[in-house]
């Protein structure tokens, strides 16, 4: 099976992100989407540009457009949440996100009305049932397929990092799980997400799928739902791995992070070096310490095993990436990092939040971080 990769500008960026749509007065979730994006459609009835559906009814997604910079793509999300505002109020909705909800329980969630979301519950049944789940996907522009599987396997050597700056999942059904990003451990029970394979030619990506869609696994390449892939019809490298954020300023900051380690990577690339990987093995067990421990895990850095904590790994990217950010035009972004490491991750405010005021109280603290802008 040919897959083509689409012709894309280097180092381009979009961002996706998945909101939660919470009654005003119980906090709970509200299957609204199709009262929202009815609001937000144009006179003619043409969807909003960036206001798309999402898998569940509670849900709706703010996509940005193609982007040259990370700033430029948050202006894009930002716009599309102005345009929500008075739709949602009039109807007595907060926005918010998370990677999870506090308390919302999946059984009582309804499914998008699309023959794809419809034959994904039915194949998975009682799993399917469990996606109330919101991310972040930040799609990144490559100029030539070849580099393609050479940086997704790079990546995977920091994936979990990004993993622990995002988590914001401590909660599922009312319940602290012990975990930093629960959404991480619940969503890789999907058969086909979670860890990528590690190809190392694209001939070798083109027999998988050829494989998984005779064989009925797939109909189509996005129904490969890993941490990381490639999105062949736009040209990009879509990182799939991050909760969803309570605010655009960290949005931004995972984002121009993941923006700037694609651009160092494929600047190695031309420079003739060979990128790092580590073993499938210490991948996974990666993704699970980041998603158990958050920013207090201990991560495997390479394939000798040498292991680092988290904060200490991701300060030193953030002087090696700088000169990236100069060249991408997302220092500031960039910068918000470090205020993560310094200040906490969002499962972390959550929990503090819980231990004071109560799951309401943590969805009240993200409704506020939402309209805020920023971490409170």
């Amino acid at each position: 099976m040919s897959l083509p990769f689409a012709s894309s500008p280097r180092s381009s960026v979009g961002i996706e992100w998945e909101l939660q749509l919470v009654d005003a007065d119980s906090g709970d979730l509200r299957q609204a989407a199709p009262s929202v994006l009815d609001g937000v459609a144009g006179p003619d009835g043409r969807p909003h540009p960036h206001v798309h559906p999402e898998l569940l009814l509670n849900t709706v997604e703010v996509v940005s457009g193609v982007n040259r910079t990370v700033g430029g793509a948050g202006a894009d999300l930002a716009g599309a949440i102005e345009d929500l505002r008075p739709v949602t109020e009039a109807l007595r909705i907060e926005l918010a996100s998370a990677g999870t909800h506090p308390f919302a329980r999946p059984a009582y969630q309804r499914v998008t009305d699309k023959e794809r979301y419809a034959t994904l519950i039915d194949r998975t049944r009682w799993w399917g049932r469990q996606m109330l789940l919101y991310g972040v996907h930040v799609h990144v522009g490559v100029e030539d397929r070849a580099k393609v599987l050479p940086l997704i396997g790079a990546l995977l050597t920091r994936f979990a990092h990004l993993q622990s700056l995002a988590a914001s999942s401590p909660f599922w059904g009312g319940e602290d799980t012990g975990y930093a990003s629960n959404r991480a451990m619940m969503f890789q029970q999907l058969p086909t997400a979670g860890v990528p394979y590690q190809f190392s030619r694209w001939g070798d990506l083109e027999a998988y799928v050829e494989d998984m869609t005779r064989t009925g696994v797939i109909d189509t390449f996005s129904e490969l739902r890993w941490d990381i892939r490639p999105s062949p019809a736009l040209g990009t490298i879509e990182v799939r791995v991050c909760d969803a954020a309570t605010n655009l300023q960290e949005v931004l900051a995972v984002s121009a992070l993941t923006h700037c380690l694609v651009e160092h990577y494929s600047a190695r690339l031309d420079a003739g070096e060979t990128l790092p990987t580590v073993p499938p093995w210490f991948v996974a067990e990666n993704k699970w310490r980041s998603a158990r421990y958050g920013m207090d895990a201990i991560l495997i850095l390479d394939d000798a095993g040498e292991e680092e904590l988290v904060t200490d790994t991701v300060t030193r990217m953030l002087d090696e990436l700088a000169p990236v950010a100069e060249r991408l035009g997302c220092v500031a972004e960039l910068g918000d990092v470090r205020r993560i490491l310094d200040d906490g991750a969002s499962y972390q405010r959550q929990l503090r939040v819980a231990e004071r005021s109560g799951l309401d109280g943590v969805v009240a603290s993200m409704v506020a971080e939402m309209r805020a802008g920023h971490p409170l």
